[in-house]
């Protein structure tokens, strides 16, 4: 399945009201412009994908490999570099610009992102465990967990147990995410629902693999190609 997909952040959220006048929960995504930093293809790497780089970098920022990587393909710094796969780069070249008008007004989108870490916490808040019955008259259960294992059999903890531990911070795709909006002139897309991260954070955003539309990329015409053809009109005039 071809799938069309670009790099942003999480602006925010706030919310809308719809032709019914029902209050709708929002996220504002910023959305390109991204860079076309490297093509694979299955003749050559036994896979297709795109691969794309978002967000303006300093060089100080970055390191050599990655600098020189940039300087070769006469692409600026960027700070956000990611793969994503898709059957179709008919038409798309190394350098070559995509902006959020890849995207419609009624698609649905997939958005991966580092959900916001909680640090260590308990099995309460972790896993939604109930906790004791009472937590006065001399009740010692609380917020503990519990026995974790039998003595008879298997006499031993068994793989997989849920405890306390490390909560949040971890890659996380929310699927069928409605677009409401597309601003091409901001590079804002606006989603209903939420997405995964802080504000600030980085996004992957491709079209949905349950319910993506199945069409190309949308690429935009050298500026040189159109001057010249300009100029030979001209001529022929």
């Amino acid at each position: 399945m071809t799938r069309i997909g670009l790099l942003g952040k999480k602006v925010g959220m706030t919310q809308i009201f719809d032709e019914e006048g029902r209050q709708v929960p929002v996220s504002v995504l910023e959305v390109g412009p991204c860079h076309v930093t490297s093509l694979q293809s299955k003749e050559k790497n036994g896979y297709s994908s795109i691969q794309l780089g978002f967000d303006r970098a300093k060089e100080k920022q970055l390191s050599k490999p990655l600098l020189g990587q940039f300087h070769k393909t006469k692409i600026p710094p960027v700070r956000f570099v990611r793969e994503i796969r898709t059957e179709q780069t008919e038409g798309l070249q190394v350098g070559q610009q995509l902006k959020v008008n890849q995207f419609e007004v009624g698609d649905f989108i997939d958005v991966e992102g580092v959900s916001i870490g909680r640090g260590f916490q308990g099995v309460v808040k972790r896993h939604h465990f109930k906790g004791g019955a009472s937590k006065s008259h001399g009740s010692m259960f609380g917020r503990v967990p519990g026995s974790i294992g039998a003595s008879s059999f298997p006499s031993r903890v068994v793989k997989g147990m849920r405890a306390a531990g490390r909560m949040g911070n971890e890659n996380v795709t929310v699927q069928s995410l409605k677009v409401v909006k597309v601003d091409l002139e901001n590079n804002l897309l606006i989603v209903k629902g939420s997405v995964p991260g802080a504000e600030g954070g980085y996004l992957v955003i491709r079209t949905a693999l349950r319910r993506g539309p199945k069409r190309s990329w949308k690429l935009e015409k050298p500026a040189v190609e159109n001057s010249k053809a300009e100029g030979s009109s001209e001529e022929k005039t």
